[in-house]
């Protein structure tokens, strides 16, 4: 994995136990000190035939293989976790907000929240459109736990729009692939990201404050922050 210095500048706030979701081969570096268990939506094995260009030695263990979407982080009490990261993974959820809610449920007062996503502008998905709150406030009201097509032909014309020259027929089996690869499917830039998060925090009512953040202009790739969640 390529360091990248703001993550760990960050991340030396970090302590105790922990959960990272989504981790795959790029799980993120935490201070001595800290323990941490792996959340999925697959297990190791079923990872590398969806993902083959991953380095199978370079995938973490999954301990717990769940579903956000469909209430996968149920299993877990509340204020179980010092701390939760969710780095790169809400742009492929079909419900965000509804994973932001349960990730400051799982964690303590005092403890922390990583969240992370790439910016648009530094990804394939540049051209994309940004991905309104609206749309995924009307989700989070309809428990929304699927991603519709529309979503993935969105990602295709601008990952992939050699597909579009190939026959139709052969559209619904790329569809298949990057719904089983779970690709991107929402877009933000940094600036919409934090909008994304102040609005969800104040409807939510989740009281954190801001302990770090790094945006793509200093970095050249994502929005990055942790967040303390504060009691009440």
């Amino acid at each position: 994995m390529i360091p990248l210095p703001h993550r760990q500048t960050g991340c030396v706030a970090l302590r105790g136990n922990g959960l990272e979701i989504g981790a795959l081969h790029e799980p993120m570096r935490l201070p001595a000190g800290c323990t941490v268990r792996y959340f999925d939506v697959v297990d190791a094995p079923t990872a590398l035939k969806l993902f083959p260009e991953i380095d199978s030695a370079a995938l973490v263990p999954v301990d717990f293989v769940g579903n956000i979407d469909d209430d996968g982080l149920q299993q877990f009490a509340d204020g179980q976790f010092d701390f939760a990261i969710c780095s790169h993974v809400l742009e492929h959820l079909a419900n965000p907000i509804k994973a932001m809610r349960d990730l400051f449920r799982i964690v303590r007062p005092g403890g922390h929240v990583v969240l992370a996503i790439p910016d648009k502008d530094y990804t394939f998905d540049r051209s994309r459109k940004l991905t309104s709150f609206d749309h995924l406030w009307d989700d989070f009201t309809n428990d929304v736990r699927e991603n519709t097509d529309d979503h993935y032909l969105d990602f295709l014309r601008a990952a992939g729009a050699h597909v579009f020259d190939e026959p139709p027929e052969n559209l619904p089996g790329h569809l298949g692939w990057v719904r089983r690869r779970r690709e991107h499917a929402h877009v933000w830039d940094s600036a919409s990201f934090r909008a994304f998060l102040d609005t969800g925090f104040s409807r939510l009512k989740i009281n954190a404050a801001l302990h770090f953040e790094s945006r793509s202009a200093e970095n050249q790739i994502e929005y990055f922050s942790i967040w303390e969640k504060l009691p009440g």
